[in-house]
This record gives C-alpha cells, structure tokens and sequence, in this order.
C-alpha cells in the first residue's frame, strides 16, 4: 500500500488538507467537504483535522451562487499540507489558466494525497496528475471525461479512492467520501455521529451517481428511472423498461403517474431533454451529436421536442450560455 492510500486506515495524528475552490463551483460542494470535518472536530474535542481555502489567485472566490468564498492565499499557500483537494464546478475549462495548471503539476506531488470533487477531477486530468489512477466525475461527464483522459480508469461510482487520488462525483457524494474517511480513522462510532448532526446516512463509493430513490413506496420506479438514465443514447420502449423491472406496461405506466405525475414515455423523454440542455450550454459538442447522444433519431426531431420543451432552440440557447 501506497503510503498516501494509508490515510484511510486508523490514526490519532491531525490531518491537514488544502481546498482549492475555483471560480463557479457550489457552495454545497465546499460545504459536504469542509463541514463534516469541523462536526468531527466538535465531537471528538480536538482539531483531528485542520483545513485551509486556497484560491487561484489568492482572492475570494465567486460562487455559483453568488457569494464569494474568502481564501488565505494562493495555491503556494497549500503547501505544507497533507492533502490538497480541488473543488470545481461549472466553466472548469474557462476558469483555469495554464499558469495553474503548471503550478498545480508542479507541487502536485508534494502532497500526500490529491483530491477532486466534481470537475475537480478534470483539472486533476489536465495537470496529469490522474494517469494511472482510478478516478469518477459527475455523472454528466463521465463519457468526455472517458474520451478525453484515456490514460484514468473513469468509473461511474459516488467516489473513488486510489493511490492517494481522491475524487468524487458532486457534493453528496463528497459527504460520503469526508465520512468514509473520517469513519477510517477514527472509527464508525464517530462518523455515526457526523452523519447524524447532518441527518443523512452514508452512502457507499463503489454505488453508482444517478440510482436516486426517487419514491419511498415502490423501488420499481425507481428501479426503471435507473434503467432510463443508463440508457440516455439508446432509449428502450416502455414495455422494455417494464419486463425488466417485473411489471407491465400498464402497472408501471400507472405507477409513474400516480408518483411523479407523468407516463414512464414522457418522463425518459425529459430526462433525454435535459441532458441535451447541459450538453447544450456545458459543452462545444454540435448539435447534430446532441441529438445521437441524447436518443433522437434525427437533429429535425431534436430541435422540435428541444423547443417546445424549453421555448427557445438549442442554438439560441447555445449563443446565451
């Protein structure tokens, strides 16, 4: 093992860990990484974790909400700790120069470990810092990250710890990887209690990003919603996704109506549709491998259900973004 992977094994020593937050990431992301760690303090009566924000720049950071986070300095200022974690979120690519891309290559492996939440794991990447490690991303990533960076086994899971590369696919699961880490070192009993004060349960890192429980009575839908969302480029008819789940097409056509409002058919036709959105305005990709990506036949059938969904086309909205 890997001194860096023995950071998830039992110990008393204070662990010190760098955040470097980027411009437009989400204050829930900065919050699931950063506050378990102040609760595990509070529990155990003393600073078995100590933190600090670096920026870009050393300034404060805007926020995708529009608060800006204060910073103690620069990236230099990371230096010295165990473990420096990058936390991005939308315009990774317009946000991070060259210069610190460089930097972060340079005094990247001076730390124990190296994280990223989110499009963290994308800078990582860029600053070949992830080539020959396991890695995950948010799940609307997960194919251009695959296709961009080769050389990282991406896998689809919550998070993903190898080699002293920590990355997870967004805020909740970065609560479960702050909580797996804490539960490591200092024992279930305590990451019991974390969980608690935030009344939320743990989930585990090998479980896939979009497999939500989107209704507590029958996991059936939840179950078909799962199928649905694996299957964005490639829809399956509706009786499909019924056989496979154990039921008809009329039972879970009844189903989805009675708890999400809408046919199992309409429902995977707007999860298709904001998918296309975010390639939309998060990517360059055309229009016309939107279309394919997102299961519409032809760009003509794309750009009809594309504006009556969102009442404006897919190009204007690209000109906005």
């Amino acid at each position: 093992m890997a001194e860096s992977e023995t950071l998830f094994t039992a110990s008393s020593e204070a662990l010190d860990i760098a955040f470097l937050v980027l411009p437009q990431a989400s204050i829930l992301e900065v919050a699931s990484t950063l506050d378990p760690l102040r609760s595990a303090n509070r529990h155990l009566g003393r600073a078995a974790f100590r933190w600090r924000v670096v920026s870009p720049d050393g300034r404060p950071v805007a926020l995708t909400c529009g608060l800006e986070l204060p910073a103690t300095g620069g990236l230099s200022a990371a230096e010295g700790a165990d473990v420096l974690i990058v936390i991005a979120g939308f315009r990774q690519s317009e946000v991070v120069t060259r210069a610190l891309l460089r930097e972060l290559g340079r005094i990247g492996p001076r730390f124990r470990a190296l994280g990223g939440i989110d499009a963290g794991a994308w800078v990582l990447a860029r600053a070949g810092l992830l080539d020959g490690h396991r890695a995950t991303v948010h799940w609307e990533d997960l194919e251009d990250f695959s296709a961009a960076y080769p050389g990282v086994e991406v896998l689809p899971d919550r998070y993903v710890i190898s080699k002293g590369r920590w990355t997870a696919g967004g805020a909740a699961p970065a609560l479960d990887m702050m909580l797996q880490l804490i539960r490591a070192r200092h024992g279930a009993a305590l990451a019991i209690q974390v969980a608690g004060s935030f009344i939320t349960s743990p989930r585990a890192g090998a479980e896939p990003q979009t497999t939500q429980p989107v209704s507590g009575r029958d996991p059936r839908v939840a179950a078909a919603i799962a199928r649905m969302e694996a299957r964005i480029e490639a829809p399956e008819p509706t009786e499909a996704t019924a056989r496979a789940v154990g039921l008809t097409a009329r039972r879970l056509e009844g189903l989805f109506r009675a708890e999400l409002g809408m046919g199992p058919g309409a429902y995977g036709r707007d999860l298709r549709l904001q998918a296309a959105r975010r390639l939309v305005t998060d990517t360059r990709h055309p229009l016309q491998v939107v279309a394919l990506r997102t299961g519409f036949s032809s760009q003509a059938a794309f750009s009809r259900a594309f504006r009556q969904r969102f009442g404006v086309s897919a190009s204007a909205l690209r000109r906005g973004a």
